[in-house]
């Protein structure tokens, strides 16, 4: 029997379920089918939603905002929430900021700082990436030096997702100049409208706008808006990527996404009439996905147990980074090939409502994801890191 399939865990699906039918409008589930890339109202909207239910962080701990939920209950939840076309919210806020401020920051932060993200009222970006130290992030070049009560910050972010909604952003940035790369970084709470800040739009293949690069002209931030320890910046930035990396698996997403192949290909034929997942080669090409599907599933369960129980995912979290982006872009060219011409439908303008065709959505998926075995550590990287740490090689 499967592990989802005990009674008060068949309950826990119907309670969620129930919620979702109730809460969940119809212009949010659009906005979420039509494109990746969704606006901050429709996010901060069902973010406050989930929070008035006390749903709004179910990995944060209880005492914190988050709702003592087991991992089981956790990944239901993502899943029922991807099965209707919730939208994610907040990323960076909920999985990344979140997180390392109730890991490392002080008392008067997580005050400060993690109610108005359960609430779905302040969004955060990342400023890890820069021109010169995308995968090489220890070369970074951004600097802070202290003035008074101040930090005073200098240089360039890119590849900023999200910045254009964020109001705050978590900044690895230099304060030693003296010692080895990864030795002088400090992680910065920056208001994104604090002076000298400049944002500058990068249009991605999809032609959507969901990164930036950002500019610091002496860019002052309070003394107190270190996060955690000064100059131990990298050891807290390896956690939140390793973070990021198991979110990145978007396992109950993806689950969702091959549901769709499923149905597309019952529901559509082939020039001669005949649905197409009557071919052979339709039925190989799905059957191996679900199996990739599967397995990478269990080894997410496994992390997601292990997170919930405080451990840190460690290496395991590069082979979820690795198996999760692969399989969203084979997902997404397997929408294209089965759907054809039908896969180049538009969302901008599109006013279909929830009786959209089927391609809205997937050529913008499918373009995105070129980027997903880039960001949060290239896949090339991640394979070094589990020679190193897992083979010892």
């Amino acid at each position: 029997m499967s592990i989802f399939h005990t009674p008060e865990l068949r309950a826990f699906r119907a309670e969620v379920r129930a919620f979702l039918q109730q809460h969940l409008s119809d212009d949010l589930v659009h906005a979420t089918r039509a494109g990746l890339h969704l606006e901050r109202e429709p996010m901060a909207r069902w973010q406050a939603a989930l929070h008035a239910r006390g749903w709004g962080a179910p990995h944060w701990p209880k005492a914190l905002g988050g709702t003592g939920w087991n991992e089981l209950q956790r990944y239901i939840f993502e899943e029922e929430s991807a099965f209707a076309d919730a939208p994610l919210g907040d990323v960076h806020g909920l999985f990344l900021a979140g997180p390392m401020v109730i890991a490392e920051g002080t008392a008067e932060q997580q005050a400060r700082y993690l109610p108005p993200v359960l609430a779905g009222q302040e969004f955060w970006c990342q400023g890890f990436s820069e021109p010169n130290a995308g995968s090489d992030l220890a070369s970074l070049k951004t600097t802070a030096r202290l003035d008074g009560d101040d930090w005073v910050i200098n240089g360039q972010k890119t590849w900023l997702s999200s910045g254009h909604h964020a109001d705050l952003m978590f900044c690895l940035a230099r304060t030693d100049l003296d010692v080895k790369p990864q030795a002088g970084l400090t992680q910065f709470i920056v208001d994104m409208r604090a002076p000298g800040i400049s944002l500058h739009p990068i249009m991605t293949i999809d032609e959507g706008h969901s990164v930036n690069a950002v500019f610091f002209d002496n860019v002052r931030t309070p003394r107190h808006n270190v996060i955690g320890a000064l100059n131990q910046g990298w050891t807290y930035a390896k956690e939140l990527l390793a973070r990021e990396r198991v979110n990145n698996a978007q396992a109950p997403r993806t689950k969702r996404d091959i549901l769709e192949l499923d149905r597309i290909a019952r529901t559509r034929c082939d020039a001669a009439g005949r649905p197409l997942i009557d071919d052979p080669r339709v039925r190989r090409r799905l059957a191996a996905i679900t199996a990739d599907f599967v397995a990478l599933e269990s080894a997410a369960l496994g992390v997601l147990a292990e997170q919930m129980a405080g451990v840190e995912p460690g290496p395991a979290a590069s082979t979820l980074k690795i198996r999760g982006s692969e399989l969203q872009q084979r997902v997404s060219e397997t929408a294209m090939l089965l759907l054809g011409q039908a896969s180049v439908v538009l969302a901008a303008g599109y006013g279909g409502g929830l009786h959209a065709p089927d391609g809205l959505g997937w050529a913008e998926r499918h373009f995105f994801r070129r980027v997903v075995t880039i960001y949060a550590g290239a896949n090339e990287i991640q394979k070094t890191i589990i020679a190193k740490s897992i083979l010892d090689m």
